[in-house]
């Protein structure tokens, strides 16, 4: 936030805010509306669009705003934020073609309807931030290619595990401290939860019982690491990572040596070390003095370091990421290039042919984190993409499920954007 808030504070002074649009109506996206509504200083959400209406005018109502206007198309929302209003509308178009809107925020966790609007978005100019992990560790490199020739940055957000990792690896990199592992603090994991398992504790926080149950099952878990992987060119050690059960974050150190990372560097995560949550980096420095003076700060005796952030705040930190993007075209965390990682679907029980595959934190699948090269070998089916696919054959508990095994839905942008990967990339 150094610099950037001073910039923002500028902005606001001159009373030329950043104009953001929230494309969502979940939990999260009005937290998101929220946070614009009552803490964001030289941004200024003008649009909230929901595939219901209403959904969309309660985050202005939620956030604090009493007077949002209904905007059904492009027009009437330039208009309305012309005239100082904020507008609310089930048009996605609106949003993403505005002549007003200099930022696209994506909230909404659906692989397909949010790579729509990712890509009309960028294609319209304009900077998109997501929320959402779907949809950049399935067709994130290429809609980041998408982003390079319209000139806008394409991100995932800071407060989220990878944008909260992505900032610690280039800070320790900015040192001069090579990184070498970047992860995420993982408290428990069970790949069978489901939405019936997690339904007791989703009413307890007025959450989605199939968002908590990703969490749960190591889903969200494989999107992420997939994300930094693409981001850092870092890939797991094993299958779905090999994860390190450990009292503290720090403790991990104990598992590596330097020799490790000659041959590049890792995604991973710990297992129910303190402090719990958030993100961390492991980095590289043999300079002996440098190593002295580490030692004197307390952070260990080298050469390898941890650096970790206790704590991650999306719905918060998000304005971060819009204000990187939209005044110093810097992504908080976005693919690097050719995507190193993917996802692979495993079937959480005994499937038959003819089931649907209800994707994401559902009842029928679970996702793991691979090198992409390997699951292009193998036709592995990723996790977000598995969604609505039909089974063509009978998968056992705890077997992958490959393209091959399913009928995709037809006319899906989110498979074709990821066969155009495939050939750009290749």
């Amino acid at each position: 936030m150094i610099i950037v808030d001073s910039e923002l504070a500028r902005l606001e002074a001159a009373g030329k805010p950043v104009r953001v649009a929230l494309v969502g109506g979940g939990y999260i996206a009005r937290c998101i509306a929220l946070q614009f509504l009552t803490a964001a200083k030289g941004m200024r959400l003008v649009a909230i669009c929901n595939r219901t209406a209403d959904k969309a005018k309660q985050g202005f109502l939620h956030g604090g705003y009493d007077d949002p206007r209904y905007a059904g198309t492009v027009s009437a929302l330039e208009s309305i934020v012309e005239q100082g209003g904020r507008a609310y509308t089930d048009n996605v178009e609106a949003v993403c073609r505005a002549g007003v809107v200099d930022v696209v925020i994506e909230a909404t966790g659906h692989v397909e309807f949010g790579t729509q609007v990712c890509l009309d978005a960028i294609l319209h100019r304009k900077h998109v931030i997501l929320i959402g992990a779907e949809i950049d560790a399935s067709v994130g490199p290429i809609l980041k290619a998408y982003a390079d020739d319209a000139g806008v940055v394409f991100s995932y957000t800071d407060g989220d595990e990878p944008g909260v990792a992505m900032n610690l690896y280039r800070f320790v990199d900015s040192m001069g401290y090579r990184p070498v592992l970047v992860g995420q603090m993982k408290g428990f994991l069970d790949r069978y939860r489901n939405p019936e398992t997690q339904t007791e504790l989703a009413n307890r926080l007025g959450q989605n019982p199939a968002v908590l149950s990703c969490f749960a099952d190591g889903t969200k878990l494989a999107l992420e690491a997939a994300i930094m992987g693409n981001a850092t060119g870092f890939v797991p050690q094993v299958r779905g990572m090999q994860g390190y059960p450990c009292a503290h974050v720090n403790d991990m150190l104990k598992s590596f040596s330097a020799d490790d990372f000659l041959g590049g560097g890792f995604v991973e995560y710990s297992l129910g070390a303190a402090p719990h949550t958030g993100a961390f980096v492991i980095c590289h420095n043999d300079h002996p003095e440098k190593r002295k003076l580490m030692a004197y700060l307390k952070m260990g005796d080298g050469p390898l370091y941890m650096f970790y952030q206790p704590f991650h705040l999306p719905p918060w930190q998000i304005t971060h990421s819009v204000a990187r993007a939209a005044i110093f075209g810097d992504p908080t965390i976005t693919p690097r290039g050719a995507p190193v990682c993917d996802t692979v679907s495993y079937a959480k029980r005994d499937l038959k042919a003819g089931e649907r595959l209800d994707g994401v934190g559902g009842f029928t699948c679970y996702g793991l984190v691979e090198r992409a090269e390997v699951c292009q070998q193998e036709r592995a089916l990723p996790i977000a993409v598995s969604l609505d696919c039909r089974l063509k054959r009978d998968i056992a508990k705890d077997q992958p499920i490959s393209y091959d095994d399913v009928e995709l839905p037809p006319g899906r942008l989110v498979d074709r954007l990821r066969e155009e990967q495939s050939i750009r990339f290749s």
